[in-house]
């Protein structure tokens, strides 16, 4: 008896991959801020400003693709 999921193997498969890139930009996002007592100007660096929320959104699109994507599995 085959079970009928909503999902066939590619899009699962597109959809790891799409939250394995959101992951990366929150990586990149991460690091040390600032405190009280001192000032740290990495936080305005172009990986945190620019290159994360760029590879953010890319994974998040490719999370879109992957669920629209139509599988070819069933």
């Amino acid at each position: 008896m085959k079970k009928d999921f909503a999902f066939g193997r590619m899009n699962y498969i597109l959809l790891a991959v799409g939250m394995a890139v959101v992951i990366l930009g929150f990586i990149l996002m991460s690091g040390t801020g600032s405190s009280e007592s001192a000032f740290n100007p990495d936080i305005f660096s172009a990986r945190r400003i620019k290159l994360a929320p760029a590879v953010c959104f890319a994974g998040f699109a490719f999370m879109i693709y992957g669920i629209l994507h139509k599988s070819s599995d069933k």
